[in-house]
């Protein structure tokens, strides 16, 4: 999408509709950093102090992060996505493993009975990327593909409260996966999700369900089985 030169007063307003318009587009995704405000300047032909004004008035908004020496990134897709990551910030890692399961879950049992042949399709397609994406061995990338696999069943399950719900929260739901996943992708750590696939393929609502519930946290759970066990065995008398 090519930004334009806005032509009707007031420009700061002008400024912030065609940058919102990129976040919301999904031209400038979730994650990403946005030009520069040099470039932005020569891209809407505006002054410095117009484009510092609107990239401001969307972070005070909570689209975007201003991060000093960095650069601005997106940070959620509408006001109300940027409201929902600073509300949930600081909340209980446990509490949002379990909304997230519920919803999840819910997504992939309505999407066992509404789903499509084109959805199906889209669903192998961003399985197909979550694997690239594991194997490829940049946890952030992977997050994203998991992210967007999900996003399809909630698209998949025809419910648009629901996926806007889904899509307001998704910035949350990311954090909860970084801190789940870790900062390095490791292979006891991998949570495959091909029999979410299969259970919406087949309409086997209960199955999907589970499934989908099932592997939100499942990353934590196995490194807290795996320090039980350690701490069981060093407790034993032949560690002894």
């Amino acid at each position: 999408m090519t930004l334009s030169s806005p032509r009707r007063a007031p420009l700061a307003d002008q400024v912030i509709a065609q940058l919102r318009t990129q976040i919301t587009s999904g031209e400038w995704p979730v994650g990403s950093r946005i030009p520069t405000e040099a470039a932005l300047v020569d891209q809407l032909g505006v002054a410095r102090n117009t484009v510092r004004e609107a990239v401001r008035a969307l972070a005070h908004n909570g689209l975007l992060d201003i991060r000093q020496g960095s650069g601005t990134y997106v940070l959620a897709t509408s006001e109300l996505a940027g409201v929902m990551h600073r509300r949930f910030a600081d909340a209980e890692q446990d509490q949002v493993v379990e909304l997230r399961a519920l919803l999840e879950a819910s997504a992939a049992s309505l999407a066992s009975a509404r789903r499509t042949e084109r959805d199906l399709d889209l669903l192998e397609t961003a399985l197909a990327r979550r694997e690239e994406a594991w194997h490829g061995g940049d946890a952030e990338v992977f997050v994203q593909a998991d992210a967007a696999f999900h996003q399809a069943v909630v698209a998949a399950a025809h419910n648009d409260v629901l996926a806007a719900l889904y899509a307001d929260l998704g910035e949350v739901l990311r954090a909860q996966l970084r801190q789940d996943i870790g900062p390095v992708l490791a292979q006891e750590r991998y949570v495959g999700h091909q029999a979410i696939l299969t259970a919406i393929r087949e309409g086997d609502a209960a199955t999907a369900a589970a499934e989908s519930s099932g592997v939100v946290g499942a990353c934590g759970r196995s490194d807290a089985e795996e320090r039980e066990r350690a701490g069981a065995g060093a407790g034993s008398p032949e560690h002894g």
